[in-house]
């Protein structure tokens, strides 16, 4: 028993932690998912490495190879991180949540509100989308939102607040300066830019 002890309780017998799982408990490691699972013997719950529960004090805590034997063992599973839940592979989840940010842009689209759709933390969210596009998911929001209004404003003549509502930003003020950052002018600079443009287009066209 020098890489792990066991705990004996009446007729039961867990499993404790290594140094390294508890450590991965404390600090919520995703990387540690799908390695091991652990059971609190005080609430009858089992978890994910990740999950964002209240760490557990040491000597109440027992691992498992799997979800099976946690759920043999008598635990039920943590409805926060659904622990017996198939993991999907990272690409196709951040995938799905590309998918849903397209299509629900006027929506609230925060780290915590994503991190509920995708079923994770909002830590664990955060790092796997960056790792896997570059950006964090509030860059990307902010990316996909502007997109969305320079082609608003390019193929409508709707007013620039409607404009800010249809891509999840009611407050005039905060998408105009939203948009300014991200692009370096306003919308109606924008917009007049497009109109100069395609003045000059058809005025060539002309001669």
């Amino acid at each position: 028993m020098s890489i792990m002890r066991i705990i004996s309780e009446g007729a039961a017998t867990w499993t404790a932690p290594t140094e390294e799982q508890w450590t991965a408990v404390c600090n919520c490691d995703d990387e540690a998912d799908g390695r091991f699972w652990y059971a609190v013997k005080t609430t009858g719950i089992f978890c994910r490495p990740s999950c964002k529960s209240r760490t557990p004090k040491r000597d109440h805590t027992a691992v498992f190879g799997s979800p099976a034997e946690a759920l043999k063992a008598g635990f039920r599973s943590c409805k926060r991180c659904q622990p017996d839940a198939a993991m999907q592979p990272s690409e196709a989840w951040i995938d799905g949540l590309i998918r849903y940010i397209r299509a629900h842009l006027q929506e609230d689209l925060s780290l915590a509100a994503l991190a509920e759709v995708g079923c994770s933390s909002p830590w664990h969210l955060h790092r796997s989308f960056k790792r896997q596009t570059g950006f964090t998911p509030q860059q990307f929001v902010r990316r996909e939102r502007m997109r969305l209004a320079t082609e608003l404003l390019s193929g409508s003549d709707a007013p620039v607040t409607e404009i800010g509502r249809q891509v999840g930003m009611p407050g005039a003020a905060h998408f105009i300066a939203m948009f300014r950052r991200e692009l370096g002018c306003t919308p109606a600079e924008y917009r007049k830019q497009l109109e100069a443009i395609q003045e000059g287009k058809e005025r060539i066209a002309d001669e």
